[in-house]
């Protein structure tokens, strides 16, 4: 169970990868599903009204905003009418469900995120593959609750890291040189069985307008004639970055000089993702 403190840091944590992998709102926006009605007390689940929500979006390729609150103070009321009136905007591609932290039916939902001891009202803005994207505790403003839309990639990269892999990202297409030989080095490298539970290997195309700022982000040109690798690592640090051909054993050095950062412990998964 995480301790205010703790909570502090890990909505740090959240924005700081969420400023990382920003994409334009407005683009993000665009990329999600076709409308559907928004979740209800009336046709959610009697046991968990969260967990059918976050189940419900998901199928829908929406976002969820979650509204963690625990007293229906005034603090409570006013964010809660900022996210309402912001998600009424972005009801296309975003649902939006109210979770009371002392409603044990909900036990579900607030077990899955830890937030029984969060700063409240607390916001968590899911991708529709589940990864948490934006956290906002206490006091926030439409603009940083729209923040929460990423680009496709991002989000992938986002809930790897938050599963606690690290992340080979591919950033080629077929007008890159060395593509197959850096996709070789990167599918060499999960295929150790030191690193395959905790790695994943995610393709990005440089020529997608919707992963621009990701790409701008991470320093990496979008007109690159040479494909790049990327290595990731929880929480969502960039420990290295390959230009052209890459080999396992490349990558495995590298992580293996990260062993005193997230890769701690000499082995892969949660506490490290080093060979011993």
């Amino acid at each position: 169970m995480k301790s205010r403190s703790q909570w502090t840091f890990f909505v740090a944590a959240t924005i700081a990868l969420s400023g990382l992998f920003a994409v334009s709102s407005a683009q993000a926006v665009a990329q999600t599903a076709q409308p559907r009605t928004v979740v209800s007390s009336a046709t959610a689940s009697s046991a968990s009204r969260g967990m059918t929500a976050i189940d419900e979006a998901a199928k829908d390729g929406k976002y969820l905003f979650v509204f963690f609150w625990k007293q229906n103070d005034t603090q409570s009321q006013t964010m809660y009418k900022v996210l309402k009136t912001a998600t009424a905007k972005w009801a296309d591609s975003a649902d939006l469900v109210s979770i009371p932290i002392i409603d044990r039916k909900e036990k579900a939902i607030i077990d899955k995120f830890d937030v029984s001891r969060a700063p409240m009202p607390l916001v968590l803005a899911l991708a529709p593959n589940g990864a948490i994207t934006k956290a906002c505790p206490i006091k926030f403003d439409e603009k940083q609750l729209q923040e929460g839309f990423v680009s496709p990639c991002t989000a992938k990269c986002l809930k790897c890291l938050q599963d606690q892999k690290i992340v080979l990202l591919c950033v080629q297409n077929q007008k890159t040189q060395f593509s197959q030989a850096a996709w070789k080095g990167a599918q060499d490298f999960k295929a150790d069985a030191r690193f395959a539970k905790a790695t994943e290997v995610v393709s990005l195309d440089p020529s997608d307008q919707a992963e621009a700022t990701f790409l701008g982000d991470l320093e990496v040109d979008p007109k690159t004639l040479q494909a790049v690798t990327v290595l990731l690592a929880p929480p969502g640090q960039p420990i290295a970055k390959f230009a052209g051909v890459v080999t396992k054993d490349q990558i495995v050095a590298k992580v293996s000089a990260a062993q005193s950062g997230p890769c701690a412990g000499g082995q892969c998964g949660p506490g490290g993702c080093c060979p011993k």
